[in-house]
């Protein structure tokens, strides 16, 4: 049976539609309903139907909005579109993405079952042909154990889809799907002897955290990459369930396989993702980690090693107060604190002894490693690692220290600060795009996105993140304060003003005018004439239905 879900801002066709078909006797299932795209959207990849009936008008994201964003993260589901607005516009833009039907209101019950059998035979058609590709696919391509080994691979590395990786992997029976994921690696370096005592012991230790991973989170995929490297795949519907996970796989659960075996482990661990195709980007973390985790360790080493006199604990204390002042300083205090801190080391010999150097390389290793977790994993110029090396081994005194910690310092900051720029410019691009081009009636997302050269997807999250605001609320609310300097300003008519901002449905701007403002265009307009207020002065409007919209 068929997963239907059903997107349209009027309560009354959703309640129609919703309980004058019976849909298990048709062989379909109601999964649920939304009054418009933007909320439709977490139902829908949560709940995965396999065909989404939406009106193409529609507050916040409307139906074309929604279908093209369905069509590139989901691209199986059909699309069935309703409109009450017999308009070639409207029916080639709904063509344009990719929808399967589109039907004209009012429509009946048995017209949409009709449509909706129409689909389920093209949903048949098509499942049965990919069956048939599949099944050729695992003949040529040898045992599932292989084929589960590809699927896992080709994730992590970005080689597929998120549409083929959830296709291939229910033909091999792996449940891929959850609300959150994760990628993390293993590396198991026991000590030399014999290979197959190696092996074996390799093996007993990747049981060890398989057994106390899958004991939390059942689910857990994995592969070998290498003799010594398992690559996990983590995921869960739970989100503080899997930060837990992560968490011990990197301290307690890594020193009990180590004690356990007597083998050294590495780890790295990615971010935690909230999509499938997250992955990609949650493995490349994960092995940027281990390499700095090992290269910190080594030096951590190194750096007891040359403590000549000095205690493990001072070593450990002296590194970690660096480290929280990277975390939780500012620049206007760095003087201060490089001062304070090199007070700790007027004692060494800057010219004889080793400790020195491995200190200050040590910091500098954390230092990279936290701007590169603050930037997501960018690529450091090369130049600047280099200025930072040179700089180093020229040190010879406390007083050359203290230089270059300042110097280490201030780059640092550098780079804090370039990743909370990061978006900005790309940010004040969209919202100047949105302010040239508010009256188009067919601006929408992806036409931001190409502008700024993003994918439309990339482009709602970081937008959402950064400002607050959907892209379409944005869009909504500079429309909706272009229309009230227009009521104030001009004595042109509502449907001349719906036109101008980019509404060519007068009355779905009048509709969504109210709603937003809490007022029709004639009260609004009246109101203004009685207070001579200007909402590009200051006026604020607020209305509850709206779910706390503000117009400043």
């Amino acid at each position: 049976m068929k997963k239907v879900m059903l997107v349209d801002d009027e309560i009354l066709v959703r309640e129609s539609i919703r309980d004058c078909i019976n849909w298990e006797q048709e062989g379909f299932i109601f999964c649920g309903d939304a009054s418009d795209g933007e909320l439709a959207l977490p139902l829908i990849e949560q709940r995965q139907p396999d065909i989404l009936i939406t009106d193409i008008k529609m507050p916040f994201m409307d139906g074309l909005e929604l279908s093209a964003i369905v069509r590139e993260r989901m691209p199986d589901i059909k699309i069935i579109i309703l409109s009450g607005h017999d308009e070639f516009e409207y029916a080639r833009a709904a063509l344009r993405v990719g929808v399967e039907e589109y039907c004209l209101k009012p429509v009946s019950a048995a017209d949409i079952v009709r449509t909706l059998h129409d689909v389920g035979r093209v949903i048949d058609r098509e499942r049965y042909e990919r069956e048939l590709l599949e099944k050729k696919q695992f003949a040529q391509g040898g045992s599932a154990g292989q084929l589960r080994h590809k699927l896992l691979s080709d994730l992590c590395s970005g080689f597929i889809t998120t549409a083929e990786a959830i296709h291939q992997a229910g033909s091999l029976s792996i449940g891929l799907t959850a609300s959150y994921y994760a990628a993390a690696i293993s590396d198991i370096r026991c000590p030399e002897g014999s290979a197959s005592v190696d092996m074996a012991t390799q093996q007993q230790t990747e049981q060890l955290l398989h057994e106390a991973i899958s004991s939390l989170l059942p689910g857990t995929l994995s592969y070998k990459r290498s003799q010594t490297e398992t690559i996990w795949l983590l995921k869960s519907d739970s989100l503080p369930q899997l930060q837990e996970v992560l968490a011990r796989f990197a301290s307690s659960w890594k020193e009990q396989a180590e004690r356990s075996a007597g083998c050294s482990i590495a780890v790295g661990i990615g971010s935690i993702q909230d999509r499938l195709q997250g992955i990609h980007s949650s493995y490349l973390e994960a092995e940027d980690d281990k390499h700095w985790r090992r290269l910190s360790g080594q030096n951590r080493k190194a750096l007891s090693d040359a403590a000549s006199g000095l205690s493990e604990q001072s070593v450990v204390a002296q590194r970690q107060r660096f480290i929280d002042f990277l975390k939780l300083g500012t620049p206007a205090k760095t003087e201060a604190f490089v001062a304070s801190f090199a007070d700790g080391l007027r004692q060494l010999d800057w010219r004889g002894a080793f400790y020195g150097y491995y200190l200050l390389n040590d910091l500098t290793v954390e230092a990279v490693h936290i701007a590169k977790s603050i930037q997501r994993n960018p690529d450091m110029p090369k130049e600047q690692l280099d200025k930072l090396q040179r700089a180093m081994s020229e040190v010879r005194s406390q007083e050359d220290a203290c230089g270059y910690l300042q110097t280490l310092l201030a780059q640092f900051w550098q780079w804090r600060a370039g990743a909370a720029d990061k978006y900005a410019e790309m940010l004040s691009q969209v919202k100047d795009y949105i302010l040239k081009h508010y009256g188009d009636d067919h601006l929408s997302l992806n036409d931001a996105a190409e502008h700024v050269r993003v994918s439309p997807s990339h482009l709602s999250k970081v937008f959402s993140q950064e400002t607050g605001q959907t892209f379409i609320e944005f869009l909504t609310h500079t429309r909706i304060r272009k229309a009230m300097e227009l009521l104030q300003a001009s004595n042109a008519k509502s449907y001349e003003i719906a036109h101008q901002v980019g509404y060519n449905d007068a009355h779905y701007f009048s509709n969504l005018f109210k709603r937003v403002t809490g007022m029709t265009t004639t009260q609004f307009r009246k109101q203004q004439e009685q207070d001579g207020s200007s909402p590009a002065a200051g006026g604020v409007y607020h209305h509850a239905s709206t779910g706390g919209i503000v117009l400043p």
